[in-house]
């Protein structure tokens, strides 16, 4: 996935310096979105993501009724 992002960053700078704005804009703004949207991903992911044991700890002592 960290390819495209890097795909759509280095088709901003192509199109930018073929003279193609708008374009360029376009591109920079769907690597922004495409980033953030992997970032998200990577965070919520329950295989990949962030592991919070001290909130993992309190949900196993809530279970455990103590």
């Amino acid at each position: 996935m960290m390819l495209i992002v890097f795909a759509a960053i280095t088709l901003a700078l192509v199109l930018d310096y073929l003279g193609l704005r708008r374009l360029a804009i376009a591109s920079l703004s769907a690597c922004f979105v495409l980033a953030t949207v992997l970032f998200v991903w990577e965070v919520y992911s329950p295989e990949y993501g962030l592991r919070m044991p001290w909130l993992q700890g309190a949900l196993e002592a809530i279970a455990k009724g103590a």
